[in-house]
């Protein structure tokens, strides 16, 4: 009779935050980010990182995996003693021996805030040449994981591996079965990274038109990297319903990786009119999460990559200067200080234009002639200048050195402050040509 009660109120609640316009995100950069082979980190750096994403408002975090060896297992353990906020939650087999691990690590935290999540490889390659079972003992391995679970846990997920190569049909099969068995949350994962966009979204449409009792549970999704798509494909399930998506930092994770969190946290916030919902992380954060785990992985980010990347606010191009020198809106997707990163670069090349010059010329302090910004030109276009072209051709060139982008990319920076101050300065307007 408890137990009835017990789920019934269970779900209540779980029905009442569904209806939120929220997409919930979920990290794995703690298990899934750190299978990314060479990386290793020490309990005490995981709990760092645990406690970055739980400030920055991260709806849960994926603490490890008890089972797999004693360095996960007392990572797990710190991050479940000194980690307040999300829902922390342990990976598992359906085993009983890795829900009892799991127990045992998660068991003082606050029911309501510990979580396992169970999995097991559902599709037909997994079926035959992994575990060696049919489609039955799959569906009754899987009812009697989660019936083990609910001994220890309110909270309990259940993602199968390789959804996204499983019989639709059977799928829903799986998903219905753990759901009756108590599980609140069931995982879509495209273990491979095999999807496209298009067919991400219409297998989240299905899940949610052929479960029957759908409305029970939370649908999450968990996207790999290898084609591509992965952040793609997780905004295709945000629009088709998902409830939550998980992802890594940075992207980190087994092969090309996982799903890069800011890249998708950014995405909706910037296109809310498009989703529908929001996010409860601080975008601010992202930033400096992606430092944070780019440092204490010794993981470093392409200065191209997406959101989080140097190269996202500096530019070396003549016409992509002369716009921000004017404001900094006309060639930034928006403004680095949305991630709590900046501020915007301008640095000197082969590509720079007289206005990034004449404005590096002034903010070095001196009295810009267009001498000065002819010289200087000769020099990034041809990096043939001698002291002959003018009396003081070394001297500023050195002063300009910092600025340009050959010399490992200087730090010449221009805030949106002094952007502004630009644009109402007779003196800076009158040489915005070229």
């Amino acid at each position: 009779m408890f137990s009835l009660i017990n789920r019934t109120v269970k779900r209540m609640v779980l029905h009442r935050e569904k209806a939120r316009p929220i997409v919930r995100i979920s990290d794995t950069t703690l298990r899934d980010g750190l299978q990314t082979p060479g990386i290793r980190l020490a309990p005490e750096q995981r709990l760092t990182v645990a406690k970055a994403l739980a400030g920055a408002g991260v709806h849960s975090i994926d603490c490890g995996f008890p089972a797999a060896s004693p360095l996960d297992l007392e990572a797990c353990r710190l991050i479940a003693k000194h980690v307040q906020g999300p829902v922390l939650s342990v990976h598992s087999r359906t085993k009983n021996e890795d829900i009892e691990a799991s127990a045992e690590v998660m068991g003082k935290v606050s029911p309501f805030r510990r979580a396992i999540s169970l999995f097991i490889g559902v599709s037909p390659t997994h079926r035959e040449h992994k575990h060696n079972m049919n489609k039955a003992q799959i569906v009754d391995t899987i009812v009697r994981s989660v019936d083990r679970a609910t001994r220890h846990f309110e909270i309990i997920s259940f993602g199968p591996e390789d959804a996204s190569r499983t019989e639709p049909e059977f799928l829903c099969e799986v998903y219905k079965e753990a759901i009756k068995a108590g599980a609140l949350s069931i995982g879509f994962a495209d273990t491979v990274g095999f999807l496209t966009p298009d067919k991400a979204g219409d297998r989240v449409k299905y899940i949610l038109d052929h479960v029957p009792n759908i409305d029970d549970a939370m649908l999450g999704v968990h996207f790999h990297n290898d084609l591509g798509c992965a952040t793609a494909n997780s905004l295709a399930a945000v629009k088709a319903g998902a409830n939550m998506v998980q992802g890594t930092i940075n992207g980190i994770g087994e092969r090309a990786g996982n799903a890069a969190l800011e890249e998708i946290i950014v995405a909706i916030t910037l296109h809310q009119d498009e989703f529908k919902r929001g996010v409860t992380v601080n975008v601010q954060a992202l930033a400096g999460l992606s430092k944070l785990v780019a440092e204490l992985t010794g993981f470093p980010l392409a200065p191209n990559k997406a959101v989080v990347g140097k190269n996202l606010f500096r530019t070396e191009t003549g016409v992509h200067q002369d716009g921000l020198l004017k404001h900094v809106d006309t060639y930034m997707p928006f403004k680095p200080e949305l991630i709590g990163a900046g501020p915007v670069e301008v640095m000197l090349g082969a590509n720079s234009g007289r206005s990034a010059v004449r404005h590096k010329l002034a903010a070095a302090g001196m009295d810009v002639t267009e001498e000065h910004v002819e010289t200087v030109m000769k020099y990034l276009k041809s990096d043939s200048v001698s002291e002959a072209d003018l009396p003081e051709a070394r001297q500023f060139i050195e002063r300009m050195r910092p600025f340009l982008a050959q010399d490992e990319y200087g730090e010449s920076r221009l805030t949106e402050a002094e952007s502004v101050e630009l644009d109402h300065s007779p003196t800076h307007a009158a040489g915005r040509q070229g």
